[in-house]
């Protein structure tokens, strides 16, 4: 873990928030993210674009991982 750098660390948090918003959307119906920013303003928006970009960066550097 000590060999994460600051866009792994902002990618793994990231992750962690939109995995928490899911639970909390498919066990209590309630969008955390949604609740807080409003429902599909342009903020709400942009954190569900970084989430889904967070997702797709740690995907690849997990595909560089399996090759190591």
């Amino acid at each position: 873990m000590k060999n994460l750098n600051a866009l792994d660390w902002v990618s793994l948090i990231l992750v962690v928030v939109g995995g928490i918003n899911w639970g909390l959307v498919g066990f209590l119906n309630f969008d955390l993210v949604a609740n807080i920013l409003g429902e599909m303003t342009l903020a709400s928006r942009m954190v569900y674009d970084l989430v889904g970009l967070a997702s797709l960066y740690l995907l690849f550097m997990l595909g560089n991982l399996a090759k190591k």
